[in-house]
């Protein structure tokens, strides 16, 4: 018998003074039988960070990640069903990166894990040409505080300034600094 995955509702404020962005989400996720809350809480937050400030280009969603291993964590379809944005979380490898980057104007990734630099000292240079990625890191000991935050039902307040990042519910507050491990070429 297949394990169910585990619902989870996450109300969102998000207050983004670096994009001049100020919006309220009310989502909806599912934690996959073999995601921890850690990886769903970074997909969570990497929703907050990636957002559009509308939807004349598409809307950011949620997709099947790791139950199909064509679609991503989440991502943004124009109208017309253009691939606009694709965001990874985790250590992927350079090939599902190129392939990502051949199908969307735009990828960005958010690593995370102790094994994290590792595995980028090991990938940096086969992902140099990639002219559309963007890569972020998320500290270990950040990722962590923010996993036990995890409850069924959420209220976050997250807010933005100067590449600074806070996460609050009623009970605590975690900051996070992510690190640009690399940015996309121009």
């Amino acid at each position: 018998m297949a394990l169910k995955s585990t619902v989870y509702k996450a109300q969102l404020q998000i207050a983004d003074m670096d994009r001049q962005l100020y919006a309220d989400h009310a989502l909806t996720l599912a934690l996959h039988p073999s995601e921890t809350e850690e990886r769903l809480l970074v997909r969570l937050l990497a929703f907050a960070l990636q957002v559009p400030a509308d939807d004349m280009r598409g809307s950011l969603q949620f997709a099947r990640g790791l139950s199909d291993t064509d679609e991503p964590d989440l991502w943004q379809h124009d109208l017309s069903g253009t691939l606009v944005h694709w965001l990874e979380v985790g250590q992927p490898d350079e090939r599902r990166l190129a392939r990502a980057c051949g199908r969307a104007e735009r990828v960005t990734l958010y690593a995370y894990g102790s094994g994290a630099p590792v595995w980028w000292a090991g990938l940096a240079d086969k992902v140099a040409r990639l002219r559309n990625l963007a890569v972020w890191q998320l500290p270990t000991v950040e990722a962590r505080a923010l996993a036990s935050m995890a409850a069924r039902s959420m209220q976050w307040q997250v807010t933005v300034q100067d590449g600074q990042v806070w996460v609050a519910d009623a009970q605590q507050s975690v900051e996070l600094s992510p690190v640009a491990l690399k940015e996309p070429l121009r």
